[in-house]
Order: structure tokens, then C-alpha cells, then sequence
């Protein structure tokens, strides 16, 4: 069976590799809503995918042929929209975060349970990158032991010329815990093998451009588990001078060893992206992740298919989404002031 999907939602540029990452697996786009809060995003799908038709939302959504609704809109319309298409009877992939208030994680779970339909969040610093899928390897075949602890940094350019209105407003995107640490609270749960954690401590502030005082460029979170612990920094400060939009990394650190990935640039060390580094007891190690596969879409559409949940755990996107809405509701904000006396 070859999945038709529908693309609902093109404010932001990861529409791109949900677009791009669905065709590659075998599915059909059947068309995309092309109301956009952002010109340049918009002319961007027209670019890449020429093939792709406009349709009015409401067609898409009424058509019984498609059964898979993408989006990335504004992030806090995602979960509208991915409510509106499980109840048109359709599976969801929602660009991260999809879920920006604790309204909205109420909804999408009884969505869930009424429905029947698939909820997924793309979190692409795992899912769609090979260091993370060479790490998922190593770490499953017991090469650093059992994991205990991660740090998880989360570094962004902010390319303030280039983002539309809404990314300086909070209330469009959750704040940073909320839109950027989704990210390695997954990756976190993910790796240690942990259902469920607490937020110990959390952190928000504002350190940047005088005229847009309520943009929230720094976050940090310390995380706890039943078998293991986290630090997680993200931030809007990618210098100009590095050639990428930042320098995520991961250090997974265990009881036989430790992995850290860099996975988008080695600082003044190695060209490309995607490189992992091993250290246990008998050496330490380079890989070029570069060549591994990339499978969150093929895994995805089987699971579709199969009303399985081998992508995503429809559970584990749930504990994600609360444990950030928790983070950033109880979050100390940094004034000038406490800045100083750090």
C-alpha cells in the first residue's frame, strides 16, 4: 500500500526534510495547503518540489485517500492541526515542538485515544542524523556499558534577518526549553533507556538584542531519571565565523565508556558532519557516520501500515512534550541582575 500524504503547516524550513524524507521512503505527496506566515518558506517548497500541487486545506483534509498529514506550521497551531486531521482519520507527523502548552498536550492525547491515529514528532537531532544512528548501534551493542548520565547542548544560530515575526514571540513557539530541548529531553529518555524522568532545576533568559526583550536565547535543564541524569544547554549564540547553524553535541557517558557526537561540524578538525568518538577500555575511536541510514520515515510509514510504533512510541512523545512544558513553567528567569552574581 503506497501512503498519500498532505503537507498542512509550511512556516518553517524542517518542512523541507519532512517533505523530501517521505518521498525518499516510498510515500506520494498529494498536495500542500500553501498558506505560509513566511514568503521565503513558502518559495522554498515551490523550489525544491515543483511537482507538488497547492490544495486548499479543506480538501486535503476531506480526502479519504490521504492518510498522512504533515506539518509545520507555526508551533503553536501544530497541535490544531494535528487534532483536526486525526478526527479527518489521519496518522500525524508534526515538526518539533508540536506541542507548545499543557491544553494542547490534553488535546492530542484524547485525539489519540478517540481516533486511534499515530501522533509523531520529528525530533531531528536524533532521528534524522547517522552520528545518532551510529551511536543508537554502538550503544545497543553494549560498546560504553549501561548509560548514566547525557549532555546534551543545543546551540543555534538565531539569522535574526532571515525568521518571520512570530519566532520572537513566545507564545507562538513555548519558549526555548519548549522548542529547541524537546530535543535532548528525547534524546535523553532515548539513550538511558529511561520512561520518565524529573526536572531538578531549569533556567530561561534573555542575553541578546535590547529590542526584542521578551526572546528567550539561553536555557538549561538538569534532568533526572530512575537510572540516570542529563544536562541540557540550547541557546541562539552560533557565532558567524562557524560554518554551520551549531555545534550540536551529545556525550553519552557510560560505564564501560563514553561517545560524543558532533554532529553537524569537528571544530576545527575534521570536513563534514556527523562524526562520533569513542572511548572505552582499550582505545579511542573516530567514525565516520556520514554513510549510515537514515530510517525514521520507512520505519514510520510501516508503522502506519502496521498500527505499530517501531519510529516513535506514541508514549514516549507524550513524556517528552510534558517534560519540557515542565521545564519551562517552573524555569528560574535570569535577570541582569542574577547574571552578575553568577
Amino acid at each position: 500500500m503506497t501512503i498519500r500524504f498532505a503537507v498542512i503547516g509550511i512556516d518553517h524550513r524542517h518542512v523541507y526534510e519532512l517533505i523530501g524524507g517521505l518521498i525518499e521512503a516510498g510515500a506520494i505527496c498529494a498536495g500542500f495547503d500553501p498558506t505560509s506566515t513566511d514568503p521565503k518558506v513558502a518559495a522554498g517548497v515551490a523550489e525544491r518540489f515543483p511537482q507538488l500541487k497547492p490544495v486548499e486545506r479543506q480538501r486535503l483534509l476531506d480526502d479519504p485517500n490521504i492518510s498522512l498529514v504533515v506539518t509545520a506550521a507555526v508551533p503553536n497551531e501544530r497541535a490544531a492541526i494535528a487534532v483536526e486531521a486525526m478526527r479527518h482519520g489521519k496518522d500525524v507527523i508534526a515538526d518539533k515542538p508540536g506541542i507548545t502548552s499543557y491544553e494542547q498536550l490534553d488535546a492530542v492525547r484524547v485525539a489519540v485515544r478517540e481516533t486511534g491515529r499515530i501522533f509523531s514528532i520529528c525530533f531531528s537531532e536524533r532521528l534524522l542524523t547517522q552520528a545518532s544512528t551510529l551511536a543508537t548501534k554502538l550503544v545497543r551493542d553494549g560498546a560504553i556499558g549501561e548509560v548514566i548520565h547525557t549532555t546534551g547542548l543545543g546551540p543555534h544560530r538565531l539569522n535574526r534577518a532571515i525568521r518571520p515575526a512570530w519566532f520572537f514571540d513566545p507564545q507562538n513557539y513555548g519558549g526555548i526549553l519548549v522548542d529547541i530541548a524537546s530535543h535532548q529531553i528525547d534524546q535523553f529518555l532515548f539513550y538511558t533507556n529511561c520512561a520518565d524522568a524529573r526536572i531538578e532545576a531549569s533556567s530561561i533568559g534573555h542575553y541578546g538584542a535590547a529590542d526584542i526583550p521578551d526572546f528567550q536565547d539561553f536555557g538549561d535543564i538538569l534532568l533526572r531519571g530512575d537510572k540516570a541524569s542529563a544536562y541540557i544547554r540550547v541557546d541562539w549564540f552560533t557565532a558567524d565565523g562557524l560554518p554551520t547553524w551549531g555545534d550540536g553535541r551529545l556525550v553519552l557517558l557510560g560505564t564501560k565508556g563514553t561517545l560524543e557526537l558532533r554532529k553537524y561540524v569537528d571544530i576545527a578538525g575534521r570536513p563534514g558532519t556527523d562524526h562520533v568518538f569513542l572511548v572505552d577500555g582499550d582505545q579511542t575511536r573516530h567514525f565516520d557516520a556520514s554513510g549510515e541510514k537514515i530510517t525514521y520515515f520507512e520505519r514510520f510509514l510501516a508503522d502506519m501500515r502496521d498500527r505499530s510504533e517501531t519510529a516513535m512510541p506514541q508514549e514516549h512523545v507524550f513524556t517528552v512534550c510534558r517534560l519540557v512544558l515542565e521545564a519551562q513553567a517552573t524555569a528560574t528567569v535570569l535577570t541582569s541582575e542574577e547574571r552578575v552574581t553568577r
